[in-house]
């Protein structure tokens, strides 16, 4: 094979180059799952589930499942429902993959910088988001300031929104 037929290889990660006789030969190693021409997976090859597999499954109470609700100001599911058991079920997957990210020894990542992962929010040098300021005048119309915006709330305080999560619970 020559050199420029080399450079057609849709696989170049897969094609190892071996002198022989003085012109170039690639030979071909089969992957184990099947690829398209860009050497792409056509199926995935691993899952989250698969990963998650030798960690230990978290239960979660349902005094616990209460009391998140309390905390959300939500209402959960009746006691013995479906509702209540898939959502009881979902919860534990989640805490389940929070913990295996937690587990993760990430400081190999750390740059010569010492920073740590990189943020993918990247910003040229001097600029960024305006985090405080004025706000900007809108294409419909205008912008209220604080008061008046306060003005519209059924229920403030000290300058501040107060939201119904103060409600008793029927114990």
């Amino acid at each position: 094979m020559s050199v420029s037929r080399a450079a057609l290889c849709l696989r170049p990660s897969l094609c190892t180059p071996t002198l022989r006789a003085n012109h170039l030969r690639f030979s071909h190693s089969r992957p184990a799952f099947d690829t398209d021409d860009c050497a792409l997976p056509r199926n995935p090859t691993w899952s989250v589930d698969e990963l998650l597999s030798s960690y230990p499954k978290p239960t979660i109470n349902s005094k616990t499942l209460d009391h998140l609700h309390r905390l959300s100001a939500l209402t959960p599911p009746e006691e013995g429902t479906e509702a209540r058991q898939q959502l009881t079920q979902q919860l534990e997957d989640l805490v389940k993959l929070v913990e295996a990210v937690k587990m993760v020894d990430t400081r190999s990542l750390a740059s010569a910088e010492g920073t740590s992962i990189p943020d993918g929010r990247i910003w040229a040098e001097g600029a960024g988001i305006e985090i405080q300021g004025t706000p900007r005048q809108q294409e419909e119309g205008e912008v209220l300031d604080q008061a008046q915006l306060l003005s519209y709330a059924a229920r403030t305080e000290n300058g501040l929104y107060l939201v119904g999560a103060d409600r008793k619970s029927k114990k």
